[in-house]
């Protein structure tokens, strides 16, 4: 974890009052304007790259990777045999596929069953969530390679099971570019989100501590990435909540994990196409 410190030194002030000069007919040069500070430069990347963003909006913290879908994808990395079963957290779950990024993904039963639908490589686990708000939204690539996210009764449950890729979660944060009412608004939690711009352009990392509400009108009105986002989708975040960036991604290395993080089921790895 990273903290910032910022230290603030109180500078006296001397007032004094002395005795004008005599008038000059001369002219005066004009005053030096004091030097603006020049903002940090952004991480370079080459064109298509992905890179690491950390941006503040409306107070909440959102650290991730921006990518484009036409040359970068997420695979889901589930495990059939539970939590931790496999892969301890993200970063070893990113390293098993060379991934330039991880992040926890759907939400699980106190046994380790997906509380949803999960399709991996076409392996499907789980179940089609048709009731509960965290399973109103789904992230998928289609068997085209599209990669997309939607409302599940929008998609719907034939469609989702023959994704190539899949995770349901919820809830729905942002849909159309308008924030989704209705959103719990008073338990704060570190947030795991996806966004989208509807085309090629995609962000996954994670909020600070917010409730769904305040998130849902954060990302409604501005972005960490600097596009309008079309859809956002909550996935699994609290004591899952865990963020790992290659030190190949320009910004990068980072990772998120407090020790205290529990280990989860799922991961949505970012790898090149």
């Amino acid at each position: 974890m990273r903290f910032l410190l910022t230290a603030l030194v109180a500078l006296p002030f001397v007032s004094c009052a002395p005795t004008p000069p005599a008038r000059s007919t001369a002219a005066q040069p004009a005053p030096e304007k004091p030097p603006v500070a020049e903002s940090p430069d952004p991480p370079v990347a080459p064109a298509g790259a992905p890179y690491f963003i950390r941006q503040e909006i409306s107070g909440i913290t959102f650290e991730g990777v921006a990518f484009d879908s036409r040359n970068h994808r997420l695979f889901v990395i589930d495990q059939p045999n539970g939590p931790a079963s496999q892969f301890a957290d993200a970063t070893a779950a990113a390293n098993s596929r060379r991934g330039l990024a991880a992040v926890n993904a759907g939400f699980f039963t106190p046994e380790g069953t997906p509380l949803g639908l999960v399709v991996s490589a076409g392996k499907i686990s789980g179940s089609w969530n048709s009731a509960s708000s965290l399973g109103s939204g789904v992230w998928c690539e289609e068997t085209s390679g599209r990669s997309a996210i939607a409302r599940r009764e929008k998609l719907g449950r034939v469609a989702a099971a023959s994704s190539r890729q899949l995770i349901q979660a919820g809830p729905l944060l942002v849909e159309n570019g308008h924030p989704v009412s209705g959103l719990e608004a008073t338990k704060t939690s570190a947030r795991i989100v996806v966004l989208w711009d509807g085309g090629t352009r995609w962000w996954i990392g994670r909020g600070s501590p917010c409730t769904l509400a305040a998130l849902s009108l954060a990302l409604a009105g501005n972005s960490p990435t600097g596009w309008k986002i079309r859809h956002a989708l909550n996935l699994d975040g609290g004591r899952s909540a865990d963020l790992w960036v290659s030190g190949s991604v320009p910004g990068g290395p980072f990772l998120s994990r407090p020790p205290w993080n529990r280990p989860v089921r799922n991961f949505l790895v970012l790898v090149g196409k």
